[in-house]
C-alpha cells in the first residue's frame, strides 16, 4: 500500500523494432494508460521529426499524443517534479547523452518509455537505442511484416539511394523486410 511519503521506483522501458512495426503506437498506448491512471506525463520527440505534426507524436495509423519537440535530451531533465512518466519517440535520433538522461530520470523515480529504431537502414545498431536496451528494466522488440515474403520483419530497408544516416520518410522511402529479404536487397544494391 502506497502512502503519500512512498517514493515510486523509476524504470526504463524500451520499445524497438523496424519501421512500421508499431513502436509509436505502443508508446502512445502506454502513455494514454498512464494518463487514464491520473499519472502526470511528459512526452518528447526530436525537433527534426515533423512528418505528421510539429507538436504531437503521431503513429502511422494516426493515433496521437501531444509532445514537446526538443534538440537535446538534457531538456528532459527540466520536467516538473510531479511528472511520473516520460515518453520519448524516435529516440534513435537523439545523441548518446539520452542514455545518461534516461538513467537520471529513472533514478529520480520517473518511468521512462523510449521508442525507436534499434538498427539503421544498413542493419547496424542505431544511436542510443542499444545503450538504452542494456540499462532498461524492460525491452519489447516489435516486428512488422516483411513486404516481400510475409515473415516477421526486423529491418527497415531504404528505397532511396541516399547514403545519409538520417532520412525521414514513410512507405515512399522505407519498407520492412525480414533478414533474408533484407540481405538479398542489400546484395542487389552493391
Amino acid at each position: 500500500m502506497f502512502s503519500e511519503n512512498t517514493k515510486k521506483s523509476g524504470c526504463i522501458e524500451v520499445i524497438c523494432g523496424s519501421m512500421f512495426s508499431g513502436k509509436t503506437e505502443e508508446l502512445i498506448r502506454r502513455l494514454k494508460r498512464a494518463q487514464f491512471a491520473k499519472q502526470k506525463i511528459a512526452t518528447f520527440k526530436p525537433t527534426i521529426d515533423k512528418r505528421y505534426s510539429d507538436l504531437d507524436v503521431v503513429s502511422h495509423d494516426s493515433h496521437s499524443i501531444s509532445c514537446t519537440p526538443i534538440k537535446s535530451p538534457s531538456r528532459m531533465l527540466q520536467i516538473d517534479p510531479d511528472v511520473e512518466v516520460v515518453g520519448i519517440d524516435e529516440a534513435q535520433f537523439f545523441d548518446l547523452t539520452l542514455i545518461d538522461v534516461a538513467q537520471e530520470l529513472a533514478n529520480r523515480g520517473v518511468r521512462v518509455i523510449a521508442a525507436g529504431l534499434d538498427t539503421d537502414y544498413l542493419g547496424k545498431p542505431f544511436g542510443p537505442i542499444p545503450g538504452l536496451m542494456a540499462i532498461a528494466e524492460d525491452v519489447q522488440k516489435v516486428h512488422a511484416i516483411c513486404v516481400k515474403c510475409g515473415n516477421l520483419a526486423n529491418h527497415s530497408h531504404r528505397l532511396s539511394e541516399s547514403k545519409k544516416l538520417v532520412v525521414l520518410g514513410e512507405k515512399d522511402v522505407y519498407e520492412p523486410l525480414c533478414r533474408e529479404c533484407f540481405n538479398k536487397a542489400l546484395s542487389e544494391e552493391q
